[in-house]
């Protein structure tokens, strides 16, 4: 599952940022800061359109930015949700890599700028996902989409919303998504994973930072063991959409991910398992300014080139 180091360009950031402090040991608003300056990018990838506004919410409205691609509509879409720990990320901090998505797709893509913890604790992240899903699926048509081919998708924290969504359409009989693509996904807040311990110091996320992130998301013990906070702990998986799920070999959070492809995978999902054995977490977003990584290259392709597949 790893390989006996990290790959060329992987490690050379490992090590330009071996100094740095870690996640769990920054104020609030450095986290927060440094998620989106990392990712920062001068010069953005040029999309067809990006349209910003706010859909309605069950608390307030959720910001969304809709990217669509050159070229004719209607669009597949693919319904994005950021990673960043449940703690950061936003709109910004994962811009670039909505805009080389829907290019590289093919589809349009709706970022959605869910509530952060600690001051909006779970369930607030769930409950803006899916009541941006379900403003989607009934209004794609008014920005060139077209809602009959719909996905979800996210990276880390943002692929634990995708997973959660996914169930909840199929709980209440709501939007019908065609397609789930999970990177590095956070599932399961309840169990002790050998990655953990294996990938806990020194790949850029930290056995303490998943703690740290778990204990501002929830304000209750119990809410861990709720499914639509760790999806893994789902008793059925049948009539889930297909799935893309990606995992890394240096990743803290690699072997919930696998655990979650096995499960769908047994229950007659097709699911498409991409794991790299030498990148660490966060790795796909290294594919894109300002980074440009080859290997994360070629992730991005593959999961790309999944959802065009799915959704054209």
């Amino acid at each position: 599952m790893r390989a006996q180091e990290p790959h060329p360009e992987i490690q050379a950031f490992i090590d330009q940022s071996a100094d740095a402090p870690a996640f769990h040991e920054m104020p609030m608003e450095d986290v927060r800061a440094t998620t989106n300056t990392v990712f920062a990018v001068e010069n953005p990838t040029e999309v067809g359109e990006v349209v910003d506004r706010t859909v309605p919410g069950e608390a307030d409205d959720v910001p969304i930015r809709i990217y669509l691609p050159t070229g004719d509509g209607p669009f597949g879409v693919t319904v994005f949700f950021h990673g960043g720990g449940f703690v950061s990320g936003g709109l910004d901090s994962h811009d670039e890599l909505c805009r080389e998505l829907a290019n590289a797709a093919g589809v349009a893509v709706v970022a959605v700028d869910y509530r952060l913890a600690p001051e909006h604790p779970f369930p607030a992240a769930v409950v803006d996902a899916y009541a941006a899903t379900e403003w989607v699926a009934e209004n794609a048509d008014s920005f060139g989409g077209d809602a009959s081919r719909l996905a979800v998708a996210g990276d880390s924290a943002g692929g634990n919303l995708a997973a959660v969504v996914a169930q909840m359409a199929r709980d209440r009989g709501g939007p019908d998504i065609a397609y789930q693509a999970l990177l590095y996904p956070t599932v399961s807040h309840t169990q002790d994973w050998p990655s953990v311990e294996e990938n806990g110091e020194g790949y850029f996320i930290g056995a303490a930072d998943l703690v740290w992130f778990d204990d501002q998301y929830y304000e209750h013990d119990v809410d861990r063991m709720n499914v639509y906070a760790s999806p893994l702990l789902a008793p059925d998986f049948e009539g889930l959409p297909p799935a893309t799920v990606v995992t890394g070999g240096f990743d803290p959070l690699r072997d919930e991910g696998v655990a979650y492809a096995e499960r769908l995978e047994a229950a007659g999902v097709d699911v498409t398992h991409h794991h790299y054995d030498d990148v660490i977490h966060a790795f796909v977003q290294m594919a894109v300014a300002p980074f440009g990584f080859e290997r994360s290259g070629e992730a991005f392709d593959d999961v790309a080139g999944d959802l065009r597949d799915a959704l054209n």
